[in-house]
């Protein structure tokens, strides 16, 4: 499984906003500098994140990003399966996978299984609230 830049910056973002709350929105200018990251492909990971409720914003003078919810409340797997679509380490393992005519005699389903669920394990008992704290993993 490999983690694409979607995701990684998705939660590069997020931790800037939550690290650099103060109350108003946050312009994504400022959190590209900060990060290093392109502006622009900053702009193409921002809709899908406020059409799903992670951030809110505005256009204009003042405008920008902000948190919707304290950053306690984030699971880095609900952010890693809104950018990348799903954690899955085999295709047939995906969310809207139909179902594989090997499953009953696969010898390796076990094992993948096991993997995906402890991937969405340790993904989801991470919140940006432990990446900003550094709370050990």
């Amino acid at each position: 499984m490999l983690i694409s830049t979607k995701g990684r910056y998705a939660i590069r973002v997020m931790l800037d906003l939550a690290e650099n709350d103060n109350g108003s929105y946050i312009p994504m200018k400022e959190v590209a500098k900060r990060q290093e990251l392109s502006l622009k492909y900053i702009e193409r990971i921002m809709p899908d994140l406020k059409r799903n409720n992670l951030v809110e914003g505005i256009h204009g003078k003042g405008g920008g990003y902000r948190l919707t919810r304290d950053p306690a409340d984030y699971k880095i797997g609900d952010i890693l399966r809104l950018t990348e679509g799903d954690l899955a380490p085999v295709s047939c393992l995906e969310c809207d996978a139909s179902p594989c005519p090997r499953a009953d005699f696969c010898k390796t389903l076990p094992m993948w299984t096991k993997f995906k669920h402890m991937t969405d394990h340790f993904f989801d008992n991470i919140t940006l609230e432990d990446l900003l704290t550094g709370k050990p993993l």
